[in-house]
């Protein structure tokens, strides 16, 4: 077991693990911690705590100190110049007529370099763009092309539910969704309903998956042969969330489905539904 605390570096961003070095620290205090990318100012997401060294990378990295005034003041001037370079950028790139939408300008605690976040559909050589950035702003300059996911998470904005987007609230990371969920989860498979409006599917889909693979286990499906109270039918129809199946039995086979609950009915493995010729045999 080791004790870490969680530090997060952007609004809702990952959370990432450091030694307290037998601090105590407070949620959402400034902290000043040493990354890859440098010495960075984080905000703490998760107090002290311990977890299994399993879950954690070594070394551990440890917080260097809580962030002093002095601190916060860089930091306000890192955003200043993080906005002015973001204007300066999108003027040098229309200038260049270079195929690209600039999204965030990162300026560095240690001011060492400054991160320029953009989409495009296309590679682009944005050499001259670097070189103009690094002389005016005298430091070393990244380019980091994006996907729309990652647009849509630094921006922000309404879903189609009217709520904000959960990558910009409470996501930390994308996890794969697929268009098998929506087929399981019985949701129409109009690409405008089921995408979110960074134009991929969206990422609640994966919010209830394990719920519905687990009901698709314990629900006999559409066309599987059951045994009822009322004598052996053929599934027409199913609700996964409420339990309830529409079926049709084999001497009634005119009369409208009865309804059961799943936990009412036995599946018969192997068997197949009643051709309609021997249905009529069995009436005779």
């Amino acid at each position: 077991m080791a004790e870490v605390v969680g530090v997060r570096f952007k609004e809702n961003g990952k959370v990432y693990y450091f030694d307290p070095d037998s601090k105590a620290y407070s949620k959402n205090e400034k902290v000043i911690v040493e990354t890859v990318r440098g010495i960075e100012c984080g905000e703490v997401a998760t107090v002290n705590h311990k977890i299994n060294d399993a879950e954690i990378i070594h070394p551990l990295k440890k917080v260097i100190r809580a962030a002093t005034e002095a601190d916060i003041k860089i930091v306000n001037e890192n955003q200043k110049k993080a906005k002015d370079a973001f204007a300066f950028c999108e003027k040098k790139v229309e200038q260049l007529g270079l195929d690209m939408d600039l999204v965030e300008v990162e300026c560095a605690f240690d001011g060492s370099k400054m991160l320029f976040y953009f989409t495009s559909d296309d590679r682009v050589d944005f050499r001259e763009l670097v070189k103009i950035l690094a002389g005016n702003y005298r430091t070393r300059i990244e380019m980091r092309q994006i996907g729309v996911r990652d647009v849509s998470k630094m921006l922000g904005g309404l879903g189609i539910c009217g709520r904000p987007f959960c990558c910009s609230q409470f996501l930390d990371s994308f996890h794969p969704v697929s268009i098998k969920m929506a087929k399981e989860q019985g949701l129409s498979l109009n690409p405008g309903k089921i995408s979110g409006t960074c134009g991929r599917l969206l990422c609640c889909l994966k919010y209830e998956q394990e719920s519905y693979e687990y009901l698709l286990k314990v629900t006999p499906r559409i066309g599987s042969v059951v045994d009822t109270r009322e004598g052996r039918g053929t599934v027409t129809d199913s609700n996964l969330l409420t339990g309830m199946l529409k079926v049709q039995l084999d001497r009634r086979p005119e009369a409208i489905p009865a309804e059961f609950s799943r936990k009412e009915v036995r599946l018969v493995k192997g068997a197949k539904p009643p051709k309609d010729e021997e249905v009529e045999d069995s009436e005779e």
